[in-house]
């Protein structure tokens, strides 16, 4: 636990990522309940280990349906929406290829033209049935597998924000390892940075001040490995089976919710710029950051964020969605 002009910081390591706790007042038993939530959580969602609701679900495609737990269901069933909008880049059923690439594990490589063409079938997301009633999933083909990866942050930190509400807190902030969820305001704003594409740690192309809402952000730059001079980044294309390449580096979201800021980040990095901001024109509650491989910084129209540039290398383009 740090202390820093009243803000309480706490940290634990969950979900395979450094997990960041402020509060404005030193509140352990809080605190332990709180990170109780997410391994709650973290344990039904994850597929990187053998038992979970959602790895229950894999082990039986192609044979039977899954009963799950409520929130499971409805956190697969927003998922598959997502999955299900024309030309999405958002693909809970991209298990098979995520699996194979291994990108951001040991043994990560890029699979042959063959091997793609064998496991595109099994990511066909209208392959995923859903039984409202009975609460369950079936993968209808043998070797299909969901991932909830790409989505299951966001939810988590949403579920933190909440219980944090009802017990009372009015002020506090928490960072999941690339999603940032906030609640109330310090004077002046949570201040959140935007990293610095393959840069270190600490390098920030800018920061952003936010009140009451949730910050999340794809990049490029999170996980990725080289091989033959090129490099190979985890935010896979569900079309084609390789890593999505457009002129971006990272897209960040700011929304209320950090669940709808994971699903946005995805579709909009997808989109790119021009399709990008002409979608976003038609939600008024998300807005964006982009951060361009041509170093450019274009920002929606800030009703929800103040950014400040930081990094002389990058140029700032305002207003091109407003």
């Amino acid at each position: 636990m740090l202390s820093e002009r009243g803000v309480y910081g706490y940290s634990a390591v969950l979900m395979g990522s450094p997990i960041l706790l402020k509060l404005f007042e030193h509140n352990e038993a809080l605190v332990s309940r709180v990170f109780r939530l997410i391994k709650k959580y973290e344990d039904l969602l994850t597929v990187n280990r053998a038992q979970s609701e959602v790895m229950a679900i894999n082990h039986a495609a192609g044979r039977a349906a899954v009963a799950v737990s409520a929130p499971v269901f409805a956190l697969i069933k927003c998922a598959l929406a997502a999955s299900l909008v024309k030309d999405s880049c958002f693909n809970l059923a991209i298990g098979p290829l995520v699996k194979r690439w291994r990108i951001g594990f040991c043994g990560a490589s890029v699979p042959s033209v063959e091997e793609i063409a064998a496991l595109l079938p099994r990511t066909r997301p209208e392959l995923v049935q859903l039984d409202q009633s009975a609460e369950t999933v079936f993968l209808t083909q043998p070797g299909m597998e969901i991932d909830l990866g790409a989505i299951a942050k966001g939810f988590i930190a949403d579920r933190v924000r909440d219980y944090l509400k009802s017990q009372g807190v009015t002020q506090g902030l928490i960072n999941l390892g690339g999603n940032v969820q906030t609640l109330g305001s310090p004077p002046g704003g949570w201040s959140v940075g935007l990293k610095k594409p393959f840069s270190t740690v600490d390098s920030l192309v800018g920061t952003l001040l936010v009140e009451n809402k949730s910050v999340v952000t794809s990049g490029v730059y999170e996980r990725y490995f080289e091989q033959d001079g090129r490099c190979y980044h985890h935010i896979l294309d569900p079309r084609n089976g390789y890593p999505l390449d457009n002129e971006l580096d990272s897209v960040t979201i700011i929304s209320t919710d950090s669940l709808d800021g994971d699903i946005w980040s995805t579709l909009i990095y997808g989109m790119g710029v021009e399709k990008g901001c002409a979608a976003l024109r038609h939600q008024p509650g998300i807005e964006a950051i982009f951060v361009t491989k041509q170093r450019e910084v274009i920002c929606s129209s800030g009703h929800q964020f103040r950014f400040t540039l930081l990094d002389s290398d990058y140029r700032l383009v305002t207003d091109n969605i407003a």
